[in-house]
């Protein structure tokens, strides 16, 4: 069966549905949102804690009251959507295939597309530990999903290993639940958590945090019994000798999360270093009418960030449609300097760039007194000084477009320190 839509959003979590109302707010109003799970407000859902919402409305919302005025407002100007719709491939030409149980197998045929489709966890499977693959070994988001939306707790002895922000919220929510949490290891030297939740949900309930160690050691047949964690040399490797022993019965993951750009990739859309599509200031990828948005472009800090990059993609997918989004032959790159792991947008349309442009990116590492220094031609643009920065933390900074210039080349972002 073939369809038509003048646009389709797939992924109807927090930057799917704000880009349907940032949309049809432009004037578009034939959009359809597709989603695989039976609910909108994708990993919303199971956000059960406070601290979504300060900057959006001003006040502190659980992921669940949070998504609400987001659906309320889908709702609100009757923009269709489709639950339980598995998305299975796009093309360069804006079709989309999906099946559900209550279609079956669709495809449609849009002027325009914007991809929403979040993030995924990685798993033990993507860092290889040694040892047994018993039952036991879970990510820390799938754990949050079995406790707060099906009230399973998966544990009572617990460690988990990688301090990501699930992680050090799982571990206050596994102790508030009556488990022990005995610990949490970071291979880094730091904690990839913000500093909000080292101190809620670690620090205020005793819960001790390993840097520079890593589980070494899985032990256990079907089900798991211990694990082992070891110190890491300068080289992230176990040292010998450092191994420490925990009986549990639970080793929760949370090791970063990647964006699920799956369907852009195997079209061969261009990639950045986020891991999500390289896109310009309107969100467009290089195929023009496709756009991405959310945590499938590059993995935010905080919701109120992807809504906001959302209605950026939403009012220009209006704009294509309407045929006044303009294309640029010649963009100016934008590029990752030392220091920094990723720069979104990855390109400039500069002729018709907004008098200010929006640059987000995150730092490889923690640092104090540096410089942010955006430079094009070997020239020195705009320097900040930080005197703190961490890769937790997303940085947005805004740059007048006056600064940059259309035949200079490349604009780069550094990290440089500041002299003593």
């Amino acid at each position: 069966m073939m369809v038509q839509h003048d646009l389709v959003i797939i992924g109807g979590g927090s930057a799917g549905m704000s880009a349907a109302v940032s949309c049809y707010d432009h004037g578009v109003h034939d959009i359809l949102i597709l989603e695989r799970s039976p609910y909108l407000g994708g990993i919303l859902n199971q956000c059960i804690h406070n601290g979504f919402g300060l900057h959006e409305f001003k006040e502190e919302l659980t992921g669940p009251e949070f998504l609400s005025r987001f659906v309320d407002q889908v709702e609100e100007r009757h923009i269709a959507y489709k639950l339980g719709a598995n998305v299975l491939s796009i093309t360069k030409d804006k079709q989309v295939t999906y099946v559900s149980k209550s279609d079956g197998y669709v495809t449609i045929q849009a002027k325009a597309i914007i991809m929403a489709a979040g993030c995924y966890e990685r798993n033990a499977g993507a860092i290889g530990i040694p040892g047994e693959r018993p039952a036991g070994v879970i990510t820390a988001g799938q754990a949050q999903l079995y406790l707060n939306q099906h009230g399973y707790l998966v544990g009572k002895r617990v460690f988990i290993l990688g301090s990501g922000d699930i992680g050090l919220i799982m571990a206050r929510r596994m102790k508030l639940e009556g488990a022990e949490v005995l610990g949490v290891a970071e291979l880094m030297p730091y904690s990839n958590g913000l500093n909000r939740n080292i101190q809620q949900c670690l620090l205020d309930y005793n819960i001790p945090l390993y840097l520079s160690h890593t589980v070494s050691k899985i032990i256990g047949h079907g089900k798991l019994e211990a694990i082992e964690i070891s110190q890491v040399d300068e080289h992230f490797k176990p040292i010998p000798g450092s191994e420490k022993r925990f009986e549990v019965d639970t080793l929760m993951l949370s090791i970063g999360l990647v964006p699920n750009n799956d369907l852009l990739d195997k079209i061969g859309i261009k990639k950045g270093r986020s891991r999500g599509s390289e896109v310009n200031q309107f969100n467009e990828t290089e195929v023009e009418g496709i756009f991405s948005c959310g945590n499938v472009l590059h993995v935010h800090d905080l919701v109120d960030y992807v809504v906001d990059e959302a209605r950026v993609a939403g009012a220009s997918a209006a704009r294509y449609i309407q045929g006044e989004l303009p294309h640029c032959e010649h963009p100016i790159e934008v590029i990752a300097g030392d220091g920094i792991g990723y720069v979104v947008p990855g390109k400039i349309d500069l002729e018709n760039a907004d008098d200010v442009i929006a640059f987000k990116f995150r730092v490889r590492k923690p640092s104090k007194n540096v410089y942010i220094v955006y430079s094009q031609g070997g020239v020195e643009l705009k320097k900040t000084l930080k005197l703190a920065i961490i890769p937790s933390e997303m940085e947005i900074q805004r740059i007048p477009k006056n600064l940059l210039k259309i035949d200079q080349g490349p604009v780069t972002v550094s990290l440089v320190a500041k002299k003593a």
